[in-house]
């Protein structure tokens, strides 16, 4: 199976910024030992700290499948829940 390749873009609304960057970090390190994370980086916009940025890699769809429905990220949904102005995600796969 190809990796797949996910880049996703969070905006926190500006009085929960600070509040989501916290749940955002304790995501980063439950996802980084799940089986299939092939890489998964989260970033900050310099310029407008209210946008996340996350670059990930995935060994399979199923692996990126049973990360949008574990425990840790059904945790950080709830967790963020209100606190989040927009949200968009791209599923990359890569050419030959």
């Amino acid at each position: 199976m190809p990796t797949v390749t996910v880049i996703a873009e969070v905006r926190a609304r500006e009085e929960a910024v600070d509040a989501v960057r916290v749940e955002l970090l304790k995501l980063v390190s439950e996802t980084r030992q799940e089986k299939g994370c092939l890489e998964y980086r989260l970033h900050q916009d310099g310029d407008d700290p209210a946008l996340f940025i996350f670059y990930e890699n995935w060994e399979s769809p199923d692996c990126l499948e049973r990360h949008l429905g574990s425990d840790h990220f059904r945790a950080y949904l709830a967790a963020v829940e209100g606190m989040i102005a927009d949200k968009t995600v791209h599923r990359l796969s890569e050419l030959p």
